[in-house]
């Protein structure tokens, strides 16, 4: 070959290479993957379903892909294949958090006054890099994430998604919406700092609501989060009273269908609960003053309630610690003294339950805590609580053929802590190894 023929092959060469990382972007890692076929032995598996725990179990997960479970005895596994015994543990499918707020500071934070308006824009989706993390790390593989400024939820999920990070799988909602001056608007403020429109979820009447949906949806939301009443933390506004009305989350809920989104309401009050339940939302976010009438509607409805008891357990010790003060600490007290009565009405009369935490309030990676409360305050048996946080939890979402449970052919979203969750729940806040898509993130072997 001539020294020119070689000269030309080379700047192909070379313009070939530019063109495919231009088109794959410098240093794209790509999502992490499983590798091969992977056994996963423990003494016993509980697979999210409500089914009696598989005693000396077995998974086998094929890349990203559960390929078979059961006990040891059931299952052929094929000649060199990879094995992990992870002894004295219990699998259990990847929990869910149902209600996140992952970008930003948490509550509590020594540097939080002021930081609405003090922080760069930039700065909370910085932060949910490293909740993010956390949350994985605590064995919570998925998580709902309803409400974040700038659509931050958006970007941090494309992230995980592309893995430039680690982090849960993501259902995100973009802007909350609601009314000017209610729960899901920045309030507290003089009047031009922090006003908002229908883009940045502040809408009145149906059709500012319509219009709401739309652009939360055209920018990427997976779930729709509205506030049907007044919350702890918002200035000026009683924990329980009612926001929207029944014409505007109709409205709402119509144009979320639509385009086959979910909404879920945050709704603490007794009559804004039952407003919402009737307007036909897919789920209640806290539900602290449920009465009998409004969990029976629930029950029949379908409505799921996501409790948010961690939330409750620590709004109310930052009123009694000061830290909260004035309404906001009456409110936090309130609220949390009826939460403890509202779990246990919704569990007499069946009411579908999903594990949520209000990350955000609480601190992320200590969400499994949850699943305490829920046993402790409700009264729920541990086999339920820990389906509330698998497989409820997947339905609610809308993720339940692919996620919740540990079946054939959904993913390889596996998790496991010491011992025997089911005769000491607290073994759930003790998460040792992480599986999320048949990639290992955590493990202590």
């Amino acid at each position: 070959m001539s020294k020119f023929r070689r000269s030309l092959v080379v700047v192909f060469s070379l313009l070939v290479s530019v063109a495919v990382v231009s088109a794959q972007g410098v240093g794209a890692p790509g999502e992490r993957k499983g590798a091969g076929i992977v056994v996963l032995k423990a003494a016993r598996i509980i697979d999210g379903t409500g089914a009696p725990p598989i005693l000396n179990g077995a998974v086998v997960i094929s890349d990203d892909k559960i390929m078979a479970i059961g006990s040891l005895a059931s299952i052929t596994v094929p000649a060199g294949t990879k094995t992990i015994d992870l002894g004295d543990v219990t699998l259990m499918p990847g929990f869910i958090d149902s209600h996140t707020h992952i970008i930003g500071r948490v509550l509590g934070d020594p540097n939080g006054d002021g930081a609405r308006v003090r922080d760069f824009d930039s700065f909370g989706a910085i932060l949910g890099v490293r909740n993010a993390e956390k949350t994985l790390m605590g064995g919570f593989t998925t998580i709902r994430n309803v409400g974040a400024g700038n659509f931050d939820d958006m970007s941090l999920k494309r992230a995980i998604n592309e893995g430039w990070i680690a982090g849960p799988r993501m259902v995100a909602a973009g802007h909350s919406i609601g009314i000017t001056g209610g729960h899901c608007d920045e309030n507290g403020f003089k009047p031009g700092l922090a006003d908002g429109d229908y883009k940045t979820g502040i809408a009145d009447g149906p059709e500012q609501v319509r219009a709401a949906v739309r652009y939360q949806v055209k920018y990427g939301a997976d779930v729709i989060k509205t506030c049907a009443t007044g919350g702890v933390l918002s200035e000026g506004d009683a924990v329980g009273a009612t926001q929207y009305t029944f014409e505007e989350l109709k409205a709402m809920v119509d144009e979320a269908h639509k385009l086959e989104r979910k909404v879920a309401a945050h709704a603490h009050g007794t009559e804004g609960i039952k407003i919402a339940v009737r307007a036909g939302v897919s789920s209640i976010e806290h539900g602290s003053f449920l009465d009998e009438e409004g969990a029976k509607l629930m029950a029949e409805k379908g409505t799921f309630l996501v409790p948010t008891l961690m939330a409750g357990e620590t709004v109310e010790s930052l009123a009694k610690n000061n830290v909260l003060r004035g309404f906001r600490a009456e409110k936090a007290l309130a609220a949390a003294a009826a939460m403890r009565h509202a779990i246990k009405l919704a569990v007499a009369n069946k009411v579908m339950i999903a594990l949520g935490t209000d990350a955000g309030v609480i601190p992320h990676g200590t969400n499994a805590h949850e699943f305490t409360l829920m046993v402790e305050w409700g009264g729920m048996k541990p086999m339920d609580a820990i389906q509330a946080g698998t497989l409820n939890a997947a339905k609610l979402l809308g993720l339940d053929k692919t996620i919740g449970s540990l079946s054939v052919g959904k993913f390889a979203d596996i998790v496991a802590v010491p011992g025997d969750p089911l005769t000491d729940i607290k073994r759930m806040e003790n998460v040792v190894f992480v599986m999320k898509n048949g990639a290992i993130y955590k493990s202590s072997k």
